[in-house]
């Protein structure tokens, strides 16, 4: 069944997009790369009974790509014209999918607003202007803070006892 694939697979390339890069997959499944559009298509054996399975996604800046966010399931005895049919299907979804949400109106009779986004917080971490001598100085600042409460308690103790 893998066999197939491949002749099935130059010819939706073909068909799809004019400029693409088509290679195996480790499982024997064909992969069709459309660089220009940032999306890719993935043709598998899907069970014994000559059915494909065929995945879009998208194709991230770096040039790798993303996990496929739409799939289904094509007799590949169907021809090329339904297999084309089925990828432009998915490749709307995925297209869709891949655009930003819409805004809606307010509910009637709600009276809050749709809050602004928050500004981004600062990372965390050790500030660039703080240095060692800040802590010291920290450290001998509490240090000094338990000496006098300590002499306190040790005054206060010996004018109890009668000292």
């Amino acid at each position: 069944m893998s066999a197939q694939l491949y002749p099935a697979a130059k010819d939706l390339a073909k068909v799809l997009w004019q400029h693409h890069t088509l290679y195996r997959e480790r499982d024997g499944g064909m992969v069709i790369r459309g660089e220009h559009v940032q999306r890719w298509i993935s043709l598998g054996v899907a069970g014994t009974r000559g059915d494909v399975r065929i995945r879009a996604g998208l194709i991230l800046d770096g040039g790798t790509t993303a996990p496929a966010r739409t799939e289904t399931v094509v007799p590949l005895a169907a021809g090329t014209a339904e297999l084309a049919a089925a990828c432009r299907r998915l490749l709307a979804d995925l297209t869709s999918a891949a655009e930003p949400p819409t805004v809606y109106e307010p509910v009637r009779g709600s009276s809050r607003r749709p809050r602004a986004p928050k500004p981004p917080k600062a990372p965390k971490g050790s500030r660039p202007g703080r240095s060692r001598g800040r802590k010291a100085v920290t450290w001998v600042v509490a240090v000094a803070a338990a000496s006098v409460v300590t002499l306190y308690a040790l005054a206060s103790y010996s004018a109890a006892i009668g000292g």
